[in-house]
């Protein structure tokens, strides 16, 4: 990225952390329960791009909204994110040992505490949502709408049983990952840049723009996923790789070969730069749409 981008990043990621420490608090209202807050803050303290928040305070200030309007609702996205991946190294799902380098969740602690840690995760982002002095009352129903969208069902848990149905099948196609995809991973992004907007009560026109464009950040973020299931190392990313190839997964390299996922990424992230280039005050978030193809983890 760019110099002057990079200091942007870093100072959002930098707010992101120190309001999320401020959100998840061991008290002595809460010594009874400590442990379930330790894996709650253990896996949360992970780190990770935290690019879905950064893309709601960026999209908030793209139209011209306030950081400390964005800030706990960047940090509630990243709870529901965090639950997710809890949830997902769990045996019953994708039976993963290490994220971001670290032991998952169900390893540092045990099974049943990292399904209370991601389910705790879960509620307390509609909680901190719910609490936020910041926004109007008109504004938390819209994002808990949009929230509460992408995360169930017809969103990203819903992308995650579609996802799970498919290792059982073999006649999966591109255009059936795409729509699974768009739910399991897409949903989440898409709806970070659309709460930016709201928040900053931006048209819905400037809104439908944004959710559109994170629908094609979305997909290229996956398909890279799976580039570097197959490309890159433990080391690099910070978990197991080759296990979709052990799971049995489908992904666009199984179908298309590494080299034709490449450029399906590619033109994914040309349809969402010419979304952006509809959109104002657009220099930050082009350039991290054209790091994140080119990210090693």
């Amino acid at each position: 990225m760019l110099d002057a981008n990079n200091i942007i990043m870093k100072k959002d990621i930098q707010n992101i952390e120190t309001k999320l420490k401020e959100l998840i608090l061991n008290t002595k209202t809460t010594t009874k329960q400590k442990t379930v807050l330790d894996a709650m803050n253990y896996s949360i303290e992970a780190g990770g791009k935290r690019m879905r928040p950064v893309l709601i305070i960026e999209f908030c200030k793209m139209c011209g909204g306030r950081l400390e309007k964005a800030l706990t609702t960047a940090c509630a996205m990243e709870m529901i994110h965090t639950f997710s991946l809890i949830h997902d190294d769990l045996p019953a799902m994708d039976n993963d040992d290490y994220r971001r380098g670290k032991l998952s969740c169900h390893k540092a602690f045990n099974e049943a505490i990292a399904i209370l840690a991601g389910d705790a995760l879960s509620v307390h982002a509609f909680q901190v949502i719910l609490n936020d002095n910041n926004l109007s009352n008109d504004i938390k129903i819209n994002i808990l709408k949009l929230l509460t969208h992408a995360t169930g069902y017809e969103g990203m848990i819903g992308g995650q049983v579609i996802d799970i149905e498919n290792e059982s099948k073999n006649d999966i196609t591109i255009d059936d990952l795409k729509a699974m995809y768009n739910k399991k991973t897409g949903a989440l992004i898409a709806s970070s840049c659309a709460l930016g907007c709201i928040i900053a009560d931006a048209p819905a026109h400037i809104i439908e723009k944004a959710y559109e464009y994170g629908i094609n950040l979305g997909l290229a973020f996956q398909i890279i996923d799976d580039i570097l299931d197959v490309t890159s190392s433990q080391e690099i990313l910070g978990k197991p790789i080759g296990s979709d190839k052990e799971e049995n997964k489908t992904t666009f390299v199984t179908i298309l070969g590494i080299e034709e996922a490449k450029k399906q990424a590619k033109q994914t992230t040309e349809n969402a730069l010419k979304i952006l280039q509809e959109l104002p005050n657009n220099s930050f978030l082009i350039d991290l749409t054209k790091e994140l193809l080119t990210r090693k983890k």
